[in-house]
């Protein structure tokens, strides 16, 4: 009887072939555990949060609607403060020009016209500086409006300051025009402080809190 004889019960049963080693892991990866491929070389990486620390958070949002309406409320209000500006600078004008008429009939200074026209002068300066505000205003309300996109607790703070200095004007009128019985008198007014209340609220809402303190990147 042969060992040899594949056949034999008692013979040494036929050698195996060594099985293949278990696949490392890449350099410098760890084993994956089963079931999951490993992230070596040559295989695709999971994708990552774009660009923020710490990986898991959440991309900003669009601005919230009532700082929008806000913004828009800003920029009609610079708008009307711009005519403002040029209808004081224009009435300005008028009056220097009558100042300058009136020292030119003017024969003395106990001369009627020459009264006239130190008043026309003095009125033509304090319209300028009105008009000056109003351009400043202008500015600001623009600036804020434009800001609103990338600015910060500081755009925040001065839009809550300037809307509620506008409702305490806007009131004033209100109150005024309410007194005089006219119709007119009210409706401008009325406007106004509905502007004012909405560029104060704006910002101190949730959102508009919420949105001045967003992480810039």
């Amino acid at each position: 009887m042969s060992f040899g004889d594949p056949n034999n019960p008692y013979g040494q049963p036929p050698q195996q072939p060594p099985a293949a080693p278990p696949a490392a892991p890449g350099y410098g990866y760890p084993a994956a555990p089963p079931g999951v491929p490993p992230q070596g070389y040559g295989y695709a990486q999971q994708p990552a949060y774009p660009g923020y620390p710490g990986g898991n958070q959440m991309l900003p949002q669009s601005m919230p609607g009532l700082l929008v309406t806000a913004r828009v409320f800003l920029f009609l209000i610079s708008a009307v403060q711009i005519l403002a500006a040029l209808g004081w600078f224009y009435f300005a004008a008028i009056a220097n020009d009558v100042s300058n008429a009136a020292d030119s009939y003017s024969s003395s200074s106990d001369d009627p016209f020459s009264s006239f026209g130190d008043g026309a002068g003095i009125a033509s300066g304090v319209l300028v500086i009105i008009g000056l505000i109003a351009a400043a205003l202008a500015t600001l309300s623009i600036t804020l409006g434009v800001k609103f996109g990338k600015g910060g607790q500081g755009v925040r703070i001065t839009t809550v300051v300037y809307g509620a200095l506008g409702g305490v004007v806007g009131l004033i009128s209100l109150f005024v025009g309410l007194d005089s019985g006219l119709a007119t008198a009210v409706i401008f007014p009325l406007i106004w402080v509905t502007f004012a209340a909405i560029i104060t609220a704006a910002p101190v809402v949730p959102s508009g809190t919420a949105w001045f303190a967003r992480p810039r990147y």
